[in-house]
């Protein structure tokens, strides 16, 4: 395979940020070398930092600093107002859109809108992708459980044109439910969970009966409570032609990490090295299972920070 330079993609923000954060966020984001930015909520409508109009207008300022900007959609839509603001994003008619349910590609396809498939929709096949790239995908983002022999798999029968994006660093997003985990935590209904997600800015970690940290709890969302550094990666996501890097954005060092990545991908440092100065930071560790066919959990081996027995 020909080898190839890949983008740095900054995810949509998966948790609840008071307006604020999300304002000084992506204003600090601006100015990194971050190429792509996902804009929009994507887990629950009660979280109202942004309407679909100011996230439009945020879309705009930073397409005016020179970033892509593309905005994406929930992955669970359950009432008459998300399909609302659904639409609004899908009409939007200036920015390409990031698909996370099906609802939406059938609305961007109507429109004979190109778009991007998000990790709320299954790809795990050539034929899936071949598929809804007929409909009008221009990228799809891999289910964060697949493996690189899948991907590989998939490359191999790619339709021409389409680009691949794999998300490289972040908590994993695992799965969305109809019940808020968080407002149960609390002992609250759904319907008056009191925003408690707010007081999760990285979500809610739930460890075993060992006391071994196992999911973050994010509202309707699970997560994995390690987070996802594939950097050591970084050689072998070229050579399967990966267009976009995909790095999910966290309350702290977010301008680290970036810079982190973009300065392997320049050749200026060590990915291994790098990751390992990057894993030293995490409370929970880092994990590349699901890139090597194993159980998501799995710690990277190749880059365990050197203070760790």
């Amino acid at each position: 395979m020909t080898e190839r330079q890949p983008k740095l993609a900054l995810g949509p923000v998966l948790y609840y940020w008071p307006q604020e954060k999300l304002l000084d966020f992506y204003e600090r984001m601006s100015a990194t070398p971050v190429d792509i930015i996902y804009l929009g909520e994507t887990v629950c409508s009660k979280r109202r930092a942004f309407n679909a109009d100011e996230w439009l207008e945020l879309a705009e300022r930073l397409s005016a600093a020179g970033k892509e900007v593309v905005l994406s959609t929930m992955a669970l839509l359950e009432a008459e107002s998300e399909l609302k603001t659904l639409r609004r994003l899908c009409e939007n008619g200036r920015f390409t859109v990031e698909a996370n349910d099906m609802g939406a590609v059938r609305l961007l396809s109507e429109r004979k809108a190109p778009f991007v498939l998000g990790t709320g929709i299954n790809v795990y096949s050539d034929q899936t992708l071949r598929f809804l790239t007929g409909l009008g995908a221009k990228r799809w983002v891999m289910p964060v459980e697949l493996s690189r022999a899948t991907l590989a798999s998939i490359q191999a029968g790619r339709p021409a044109g389409v680009e691949t994006e794999v998300f490289v660093y972040g908590r994993l997003p695992l799965a969305y439910s109809a019940r808020c985990f968080t407002a149960r935590h609390h002992d609250l209904p759904k319907d008056d969970c009191q925003y408690r997600c707010l007081d999760y800015p990285e979500g809610l970690t739930l460890s075993t009966r060992e006391g071994q940290a196992f999911l973050a709890l994010n509202g309707i969302q699970t997560q994995s409570a390690q987070t996802c550094n594939l950097l050591p990666e970084l050689a072998e996501l070229r050579e399967l032609n990966v267009d976009v890097l995909r790095l999910s954005p966290q309350p702290e060092g977010m301008e680290t990490v970036v810079e982190a990545f973009a300065a392997c991908l320049r050749g200026e440092r060590d990915p291994v090295e790098t990751a390992r100065a990057l894993n030293a930071g995490l409370p929970y560790g880092a994990c590349d299972g699901y890139w090597q066919g194993q159980p998501g959990l799995r710690q990277i081996q190749a880059a365990e920070p050197l203070n760790r027995s």
